[in-house]
């Protein structure tokens, strides 16, 4: 599977439709793996984190969730691909799993977001197979709560676990379960469950391609996000640059 090196961490060169693919073709082979939708901002934080810097390496897949990711792939020769977003990568696995069946699990969230969250799935895929749902408490799990999670996402019979804690919560708790699970796939899509649910606004589709979705979900979260990209993109412009100026090494690490 190609890959390109971005600041150290692994990116996988696909596309919406070649991500789904793949995906599917490891559920039917029985694998165990999980998926890491990343952005930019998930990148700079592998900066100075070297044990999510690793789950991101050992990932399954870790999509380009963000442009620059894109252009990223693009510009190391890999043409054909393209966004995948989480929410996006969600509605595409419960279309394509309709026919195979795929059994889906939520986890995350709070049970009013779930509630809706499930509702307007099933409304937009009538034949999807939801078999669970589970929001946790907004705390660190005891070991006797990620045992009892476990064995009930595993009675569940799922084969894709989604998981919507928010990054970097979500990937930590992929790997840290990946061999508690029975389930094949865990994918973390972070804010896919609020856009989904219809709690949260997601970006016009022209400003998602763009590359300025960053700057829409700033206007519509200023105090929350401010520091956020006040950090992330100034760093990411310029250890690209560092990068591609071959300035400074950023190896990969599993």
């Amino acid at each position: 599977m190609n890959w390109v090196n971005v600041l150290g961490v692994r990116i996988s060169a696909v596309n919406l439709e070649t991500a789904t693919r793949l995906i599917q073709t490891s559920i039917e082979r029985g694998e165990k793996h999980y998926v890491c939708v990343r952005d930019a901002h998930g990148v700079i934080r592998c900066q100075d984190d070297p044990v999510l810097r690793s789950i991101h390496n050992r990932a399954f897949l870790v999509t380009p969730d963000g442009m620059p990711l894109v252009w990223a792939l693009k510009h190391a020769g890999h043409a054909q691909c393209g966004r995948v977003y989480g929410p996006d990568l969600m509605l595409s696995l419960f279309d394509e799993g309709r026919s195979a069946g795929l059994r889906h699990y939520l986890f995350g969230a709070t049970a009013h977001t779930l509630e809706k969250l499930q509702a307007r799935l099933l409304k937009r895929f009538p034949n999807a197979e939801v078999v669970g749902s589970y929001a946790p408490p907004f705390r660190e799990l005891s070991q006797q709560e990620d045992t009892d999670v476990a064995d009930m996402i595993n009675r569940s019979g799922a084969d894709i676990v989604w998981v919507g804690l928010g990054s970097p919560k979500q990937e930590v708790w992929m790997a840290r379960m990946r061999d508690r699970l029975n389930a094949p796939m865990l994918i973390g899509v972070g804010a896919a469950f609020d856009f989904h649910a219809g709690l949260v606004r997601q970006a016009p589709r022209m400003i998602q391609r763009s590359g300025f979705e960053w700057a829409f979900r700033l206007l519509c979260e200023p105090r929350r996000l401010w520091s956020r990209y006040a950090r992330v993109v100034p760093a990411f412009i310029s250890l690209s640059a560092v990068q591609r100026l071959r300035l400074r090494e950023f190896p990969i690490d599993d």
